[in-house]
């Protein structure tokens, strides 16, 4: 038998969840560029934490371009477009709670059909009788999904998507689509609530594998970036307003170690 090199396991730390939340807290637009912390010790007292988890949290933020902490002055949010990182990118792609900000919706969408585009481009260009067939077969199954199937039509998007990535040739837009994957799966969710949805999605699939079919790669530009057009002013819609910065204390389920 193969030796296989097994860490521990290990429960959560509070410092990882103290980062979770307020990472929440930005991308959800409650925190944003310029806004002050209060101090570590009333942040402690309000999350119901220790101060050193309140602080180990605060630096790991910084790490991340996230804020700026300045001894005896107080923490300041930062503008991540000049001091992010891929520590934030990452942190980014795995959002998946509560809702995005508006902005940073559009500024994932706009990016996701910058990406996309240059999929099915790719996918026009490469395709071979296999992958369309694994393409027919996904919209022939999504045919047979009923639309008030939220969670089945957030899997079958997500897989349709990574197909075209598949088809695309390239050995690195699949792994692309998956690091958006927890994200997607978030936004997904809640676009496929609404099942009246679900025919324009099938519809646009179905425009796409025809112009890859056809090696037309712009068409097939045009009908990703229509897709997403549509996806994005539907999310828009539903944007609830954005809450005050809550008080309830940080909790997990099962154990935690500080």
């Amino acid at each position: 038998m193969t030796e296989l090199d097994l860490a521990p396991l290990r429960h959560v730390s509070l410092r990882e969840v103290f980062v979770e939340r307020f990472m929440g807290l930005l991308l959800s637009g409650q925190l944003r560029p310029g806004d002050r912390l209060p101090p570590e010790r009333e942040l402690a007292a309000r999350l119901r934490v220790s101060r050193p988890v309140v602080h180990d949290g605060l630096m790991a933020l910084q790490a991340r371009g996230v804020v700026q902490v300045v001894p005896r002055q107080g923490t300041v949010v930062q503008d991540v477009r000049r001091s992010g990182s891929l520590a934030f990118l990452e942190a980014l792609f795995r959002f998946r709670g509560g809702h995005l900000d508006p902005g940073w919706l559009r500024d994932v969408q706009s990016v996701r059909c910058l990406i996309e585009c240059a999929i099915v481009r790719e996918a026009a260009f490469r395709r071979t009788p296999e992958d369309l067939r694994a393409l027919q077969d996904l919209l022939d199954l999504e045919d047979r999904t009923d639309p008030r199937c939220t969670e089945d039509w957030v899997e079958l998007d997500f897989r349709f998507h990574h197909g075209l990535a598949m088809t695309s040739g390239n050995r690195l837009f699949p792994m692309v689509i998956n690091s958006f994957g927890p994200a997607w799966r978030a936004l997904a969710g809640d676009f496929f609530r609404d099942p009246a949805v679900v025919p324009g999605v099938r519809r646009g699939h179905q425009d796409i594998v025809e112009a890859v079919a056809r090696g037309d790669q712009e068409a097939a530009a045009r009908a990703m970036t229509a897709l997403i057009d549509e996806g994005t002013k539907a999310l828009l819609a539903r944007a609830p307003e954005v809450p005050d910065l809550p008080e309830a204390p940080i909790s997990t389920a099962g154990g935690i170690d500080g």
